[in-house]
């Protein structure tokens, strides 16, 4: 079960919410907590999708303590098992969302991705990392193919801010309908960030 949603299209953020929705309910009587795990640095920007996105959903209080992987404190290659070994003992009966930048053909740059199964961290830049997660979240943030570190580095941060908006927005609405609350009050560092840069790309 994969979903590819164009980051563009208007409502993108619901196809996006209905996509992960649905994920969600096809691991129905299994977990007993939602967990997210954002994947990257911020010192790499095409790589910093995944800490935005961890920083602006560790501004909602309902969800605060299921949140990995911020910008003050991201979860990346070098400390990946490590932060693996201590969620996995803080939450046992988790589902995990893990959520990473990606690289893909140039016909899907801008597109985010949402699957059932593990997400393979570093596998666009050849590394050998442990999968992650029972749900992945991937934005295609450049193309790959040549030069793969370099096309990190060299994404646009407009990039990573408008995918990072889209792709909390989009799990806030799974949110609201899977717990019944609403959109429009679970992170104020996104809606603060309004009529800023976020509405600019």
């Amino acid at each position: 079960m994969t979903f590819y949603i164009n980051t563009r299209q208007k409502d993108s953020h619901e196809m996006l919410g209905t996509s992960l929705e649905k994920c969600i309910k096809s691991h129905e009587g299994t977990w007993k907590e939602l967990i997210f795990i954002c994947i990257g640095t911020d010192r790499i920007t095409g790589d910093s999708l995944g800490p935005y996105v961890g920083y602006c959903l560790s501004g909602c209080p309902m969800i605060h303590g299921q949140i990995y992987g911020t910008l003050s404190h991201p979860i990346h290659a070098l400390n990946l098992t490590e932060a693996m070994d201590h969620i996995t003992r803080q939450h046992p009966n988790g589902l995990y969302v893990a959520i990473d930048a990606s690289l893909g053909t140039k016909k899907h740059l801008g597109f985010v991705t949402v699957a059932n199964g593990a997400l393979h961290p570093g596998a666009g830049v050849q590394k050998q990392l442990p999968p992650v997660g029972h749900i992945a979240i991937t934005g295609i943030v450049n193309a790959s193919g040549w030069m793969e570190h370099l096309a990190l580095q060299t994404t646009r941060l407009s990039t990573v801010i408008a995918m990072a908006n889209m792709i909390t927005r989009g799990i806030l609405y799974t949110l609201s309908n899977i717990y019944g609350f609403s959109e429009e009050y679970t992170t104020p560092r996104l809606h603060t960030l309004k009529n800023t840069l976020l509405e600019q790309v």
